[in-house]
């Protein structure tokens, strides 16, 4: 005998999906005889398969070790993923959070490609094509922006990092390295406007179209010509750092888009930086939610990359 107790990931399924996600090579045909039989039931009564499951609710299997044995095996996993889960940070019951490298993206844009998103879940071995929730991340960075990620593995988790970005109760803080001194603190606002066709922004005055941003500017230091600045982000805006910077005069170092060619093509041959140097090195959770991440403070190291320039 085997006992399973329903989740509130699980809360809402039907009970023949929710057999499925264990007895995964089972015959559907098998788990309806189970349950004509008794062999599977729910709360300890005789159950129909169209049932729905709640959260506290059990499911009993009277199969021999065998049988369950031979039905419940791994659901495959890509072992390959495992391979390339980056840095975890931070993890608890509900949330992760892990330090994406530049190159990786965060979540696939076409069907063949392999994503943070697609390695998380197979490093917690979450089943996509079973759960009633599917774990995901929850902020994006460019692809060739690095540093932290928040993912998902619950759905308690999922509503409380929603709830939090919406209402602007987690601090994000980047680092970046720029063309230029930058000496004094800095507040910039704007409307930016993006180009689908090209994948690109432009910055406007506060009367032109487009969303409202804020972006924080604070210098670090500075040296032969450059700044290593930080960042907090007010609103959170597709590439709103790297445009934003650039309409200023001081593009991040390494940018394809926004940045200098020539300064670019300098920083490319001293010291093989191929992508924007920016990344998120820094998240404050300014709440007062239950769960384990509230109040806390979660950082990361910079890029070796970042150490070698400045």
């Amino acid at each position: 005998m085997k006992q399973f107790t329903v989740s509130e990931n699980e809360e809402g399924r039907r009970l023949d999906k929710y057999i499925r996600g264990i007895l995964k090579d089972a015959p559907q045909s098998f788990a309806y005889r189970m349950l004509r039989k008794k062999n599977i039931v729910l709360n300890g009564n005789k159950a129909d398969g169209s049932m729905t499951v709640h959260a506290g609710d059990t499911v009993t299997f009277y199969l021999s070790d065998e049988t369950f044995d031979k039905f419940s095996s791994p659901s495959g996993i890509d072992s390959g993923l495992l391979c390339k889960v980056p840095p975890i940070i931070y993890e608890d019951e509900d949330i992760i959070i892990a330090d994406k490298p530049a190159g990786m993206l965060t979540q696939k844009s076409s069907a063949n490609d392999v994503s943070l998103n697609e390695i998380l879940n197979a490093y917690i071995g979450s089943d996509k094509d079973e759960a009633s929730f599917t774990p995901s991340v929850c902020n994006r960075l460019d692809r060739n922006t690095s540093g932290l990620v928040t993912f998902a593995k619950t759905l308690k988790g999922a509503k409380y990092l929603s709830d939090a970005f919406k209402r602007r109760t987690v601090g994000k803080y980047y680092t970046c390295i720029v063309s230029g001194v930058i000496e004094d603190d800095i507040t910039l606002s704007g409307k930016l406007v993006k180009d689908r066709n090209s994948n690109t922004v432009t910055i406007t005055d506060k009367g032109g179209d487009g969303a409202d941003i804020t972006t924080v500017i604070h210098p670090v230091c500075t040296k032969g010509g450059i700044s290593r600045l930080e960042i907090k982000l007010i609103t959170g805006k597709t590439h709103q750092i790297r445009a934003h910077l650039a309409s200023i005069g001081h593009p991040i170092i390494g940018d394809p888009k926004y940045g200098d060619p020539k300064i670019n093509d300098k920083y490319r041959k001293n010291f093989g930086i191929t992508c924007q140097m920016l990344t998120c090195t820094r998240m404050e959770f300014c709440d007062d939610s239950l769960l384990a991440v509230s109040g806390k403070t979660i950082e990361t190291g910079l890029p070796l990359s970042f150490k070698k320039v400045m």
